[in-house]
């Protein structure tokens, strides 16, 4: 009995490939594109056009990430042994003054400002990705099974899809020009940066 071993697909780079050869990798006519049957059987390949939707981490677990650095927990031996040797040398000395504790405070006080520094910044990382899913567009103008759909909502866009783009149309997943109607082109893509 011979098994077929699952292979792991690697991504077609149709940026760098001829528009012939892109419509032969996908199995698309420029002026019919994609059956209603191809769509469904891609669609279950590759599922939706949207980003993947991720719950948001609790505070105490985005507080955690933060200490879970090699130098971090250097940082925290040295804050313990700073401690501990500024209480033994108390002991020994019969002293206990709040000056003996400078270093490990210090050292403590450098460590909480570094995780709630690292908690703003990824706090902020995950609003710029909400933002990001704002600008995402909505609807566009596919060609499907040789007729056009105007409205089709853009997560509902497969690998091969025939997508027409005009004036202040917003790119609603990656793509390869297959034909220009245009003398100029004009691109907005500052929301990348």
């Amino acid at each position: 009995m011979h098994m077929k071993v699952p292979m792991e697909e690697k991504p077609f780079p149709a940026w760098s490939w001829s528009v012939e050869e892109c419509l032969k990798e996908y199995g698309v006519k420029l002026d019919k594109g994609l059956s209603s049957n191809e769509v469904q059987r891609r669609r279950e390949k590759y599922g939706w056009n949207e980003l993947a939707k991720e719950k948001g981490k609790p505070l105490w677990k985005l507080v955690l990430e933060q200490f879970d650095d090699v130098l971090v927990k250097i940082l925290l031996v040295a804050a313990f042994v700073s401690f501990l040797l500024a209480y033994v040398q108390g002991s020994e000395s019969g002293e206990s003054g709040f000056e003996a504790y400078v270093e490990p405070l210090v050292i403590i006080l450098i460590l909480v400002l570094n995780a709630i520094v690292g908690v703003w910044q990824e706090n902020n990382a995950e609003k710029a990705l909400e933002a990001l899913k704002e600008l995402q567009c909505e609807s566009i103008k596919v060609l499907r099974d040789g007729y056009a759909v105007p409205d089709l909502p853009a997560r509902e866009l497969v690998p091969g899809d025939i997508v027409e783009l005009r004036v202040g149309d917003k790119v609603p997943a990656d793509m390869r020009v297959a034909a220009l109607k245009t003398s100029t082109l004009r691109l907005e893509q500052s929301s990348l940066t």
